[in-house]
């Protein structure tokens, strides 16, 4: 197992830069955002532009990478895919493989993204909607040697009132989405505030995650008393994302359990990237809070991961 970042909370560098400081900084990996632009939504970037991905892109990037003894853990471009709006899904369907593309001429690193929904349909119906469209791009990236994983963001602010945006939430939906041959990008800290011990929930499909972030909740128990467990209703307005009573923290400064959690990775045999997700409000808003947080989180995982 090696300790990565995710490149999304420095959008204002280049990856040359980021590279610099994460291999100064003690990371081995980077898991790199592809996003064609920078998002409205927080926490996107454009670190690697792949509409014309050529092999000398790929091989100057990988280059640069070992350069600062880094190796490439994924490609994260996280759309909804089922996107109620006709256009706005085919640009997202469409740009899923043009990012494989450019991860089967980078090594074949795996390609995440998210299933998403369509608010104005039911759960069954985006289920079904997604069995039509997910297997032609699982099929296009098995031909490219590359697998695509899915993260269990919930994706809260995707919907109108806060209900799940992303149909990958639960151990449920994972067996679901296992069978349109998905893999599962795992994320700790969505379960925790969801009432699902991340830790139990992981144990029975480590043979299906491919890739980890390393990413911290803290709930606010009296706050939910306030809202209940769907969050703020007449403020939400102001802020979609914000639920109100919990918030994402660097590890070990939330709830989850990361020793038990790093621990069950290696009992089932998991020998990919731990990726460090920093969306911590406490340490960020400064690209020097940011570094901040990123070395505490480095501190807080180094003794888990055996080097």
């Amino acid at each position: 197992m090696k300790l990565g970042l995710l490149t999304a909370c420095m959008p204002e560098r280049g990856l040359p830069e980021i590279a610099a400081w994460a291999g100064a900084n003690g990371y081995e990996a980077l898991e790199i955002a592809a996003w064609p632009e920078i998002d409205s939504r927080p926490f996107t970037a454009s670190h690697l532009r792949v509409e014309r991905f050529t092999q000398e892109d790929a091989d100057k990037t990988l280059e640069l990478l070992a350069q600062h003894g880094l190796t490439l853990s994924a490609l994260a471009y996280y759309p909804n895919n089922l996107h109620p709006d006709p256009e706005q899904r085919r640009q997202a369907n469409d740009y899923v493989t043009r990012c494989v593309d450019a991860a089967a001429l980078l090594g074949a690193p795996p390609v995440g993204t998210f299933i998403g929904r369509d608010p104005t349909k039911t759960v069954a119906q985006n289920l079904t909607e997604a069995e039509r469209i997910f297997p032609p791009l699982v099929e296009y990236a098995g031909e490219r040697g590359v697998r695509l994983m899915i993260e269990n963001c919930v994706m809260e602010g995707w919907h109108p009132d806060g209900y799940p945006g992303n149909l990958a939430y639960s151990p449920e939906l994972w067996e679901w989405m296992f069978d349109l041959g998905l893999y599962l990008n795992f994320d700790p800290s969505h379960l925790l505030w969801l009432g699902i011990d991340p830790v139990q929930a992981l144990k029975p499909y480590v043979d299906r995650v491919i890739h980890a972030h390393a990413k911290d909740a803290e709930t606010f128990p009296e706050l939910r008393n306030r809202f209940g467990f769907f969050g703020s209703t007449a403020t939400r307005e102001d802020d979609p994302w914000s639920m109100g009573w919990w918030r994402y923290r660097i590890p070990g400064l939330g709830a989850v359990d990361f020793p038990h959690y790093v621990d069950t990775l290696y009992e089932g045999g998991f020998d990919g990237v731990l990726s460090v997700e920093h969306e911590d409000p406490v340490w960020g808003g400064s690209p020097e809070k940011v570094e901040a947080g990123l070395r505490i989180a480095h501190t807080n995982l180094r003794p888990l991961v055996v080097q």
